[in-house]
């Protein structure tokens, strides 16, 4: 049973949102004789993590309320990096996808390690057609899955309906076919997201 790490390394310098700098994860190191210990500051949409719904919509349901049996399943991944600007309901609607599926998207993404401002993301209508196939959640290999929609469409409809969402994947070298993952966030509670390492096991069920 092969397994892939898709998760992105958090480091100083990493890409990050907007390319901002004071997104940018800082460690503050001190040793004393032979003890070290580190203080790292970074916000919680660093690298790869998981969305609440309190991401976009107020007094919304926080972190804690996900439960970690749904982020512990198979998964089908999606090659969609023939897709130049935002994933529609026409680029999923030949796809296998089913009722309480949990899929990845592969994008043109995977393929570029610094910040594109142009990143491929899933339009309003690819998620509504998700929301219509009563999918239990879906993850993409950018920061944010959606960008340049007013109101956050793609973000709020996913929410309201229990479809759970992961950002800042690293599919490049994993091919289109189903696993098994395992996503494991940080024990948090109150907060709209968490940070998250994320694997994939291939020929789990031979």
């Amino acid at each position: 049973m092969k397994m892939y790490d898709i998760s992105m390394p958090v480091h100083t310098g990493m890409p990050v949102w907007d390319n901002a700098e004071s997104a940018q994860p800082t460690f503050n190191r001190a040793t004393m004789e032979h003890v070290t210990v580190t203080r790292m500051d970074f916000n919680l949409h660093t690298g790869t993590h998981i969305d609440a719904p309190l991401h976009m919509i107020n007094d919304a349901d926080t972190f804690e309320t996900i439960p970690l049996e749904k982020l512990v399943t198979p998964v089908k991944v999606f090659d969609l990096t023939d897709v130049e600007d935002g994933i529609t309901k026409a680029d999923l609607a030949t796809l296998d996808i089913q009722a309480n599926d949990f899929i990845l998207l592969k994008t043109k993404n995977s393929f570029i390690d610094q910040w594109d401002d142009n990143f491929v993301f899933l339009k309003e209508d690819g998620a509504n057609f998700l929301v219509d196939r009563k999918i239990n959640g879906v993850g993409i290999d950018t920061l944010g899955i959606e960008r340049s929609q007013p109101g956050n469409p793609t973000h709020r409809n996913l929410f309201k309906n229990d479809i759970i969402i992961v950002e800042g994947l690293r599919l490049k070298e994993i091919e289109a076919k189903e696993y098994f993952m395992v996503a494991a966030p940080v024990k948090l509670i109150g907060t709209e997201a968490a940070p998250a390492r994320v694997l994939l096991f291939e020929d789990w069920n031979k």
